[in-house]
C-alpha cells in the first residue's frame, strides 16, 4: 500500500497564483506538476500523461516548484561535508606540524609513524588510506622517484651498451 500523499495547501495556493500569473513555460509546467495531484487526484503517471513527460520527472518538478517557493530558512540543508570526520581541519593541521617540521629537515616522511601517531592520538586503529586522505586534503603529496638517478652518466651507458662483451649466443 502507497504512503498517503500529503498536500501543503500553501503550496497549491502558490501554484495557482503562478498558474494565472506566470509566462513561462518552466514554472508552468512545475506548478500544474504540483496541482494536477492537489485538485484533480492524479497519479504521478497520469500528471506525466497530460504533461507530456516521464513520471520521475514530474516528481523533480514538484521538488523544484517546492524549493522556489519555500523561504530560504526553511530549506532542507544539502547532503554535503565531512559527516564522519574524525578530527577537525584545524585538528588535523595542527597534528601535522611536527610532520611538516621533520619533512622540511629529512626530506621524506613514511607513513607508518605518522598512522601511528594519528591511531595513538584518536584511542582506535586507522588504515593508511585514512593517512593519505587526511595527507592529501592538506596538500601533502605522495612523491614519485625520478625516472633516472641524479649521478647516471648517459655517456657512459651508451658506451656499455656498444661495447659489452655478447654474453649469448646464436643457435
Amino acid at each position: 500500500m502507497a504512503r498517503p500523499r500529503r498536500i501543503d495547501k500553501a503550496l497549491v495556493a502558490k501554484a495557482r497564483q503562478v498558474v494565472a500569473r506566470t509566462a513561462d513555460i518552466e514554472q508552468l509546467r512545475a506548478a500544474q506538476a504540483v496541482l494536477l495531484p492537489a485538485v484533480a487526484s492524479a497519479t504521478l503517471e497520469q500528471t506525466a500523461a497530460i504533461l507530456g513527460v516521464g513520471r520521475a520527472t514530474v516528481a523533480r518538478l514538484q521538488q523544484r516548484f517546492g524549493q522556489s517557493v519555500r523561504p530560504a530558512a526553511r530549506r532542507p540543508r544539502c547532503w554535503g561535508g565531512r559527516r564522519k570526520a574524525l578530527l577537525s581541519i584545524e585538528q588535523e593541521a595542527q597534528f601535522l606540524v611536527p610532520w611538516a617540521e621533520q619533512a622540511k629537515q629529512a626530506g621524506v616522511l613514511v607513513l607508518s609513524p605518522i598512522r601511528a601517531a594519528l591511531a595513538q592520538r584518536l584511542g582506535r586503529p586507522v588504515a593508511a588510506s585514512v593517512v593519505w586522505r587526511l595527507l592529501a586534503r592538506h596538500g601533502w603529496r605522495k612523491v614519485a622517484p625520478d625516472t633516472r638517478h641524479p649521478k647516471s652518466d648517459p655517456v657512459a651507458q651508451q658506451a656499455w651498451k656498444k661495447n659489452s662483451p655478447k654474453r649469448w649466443l646464436p643457435s
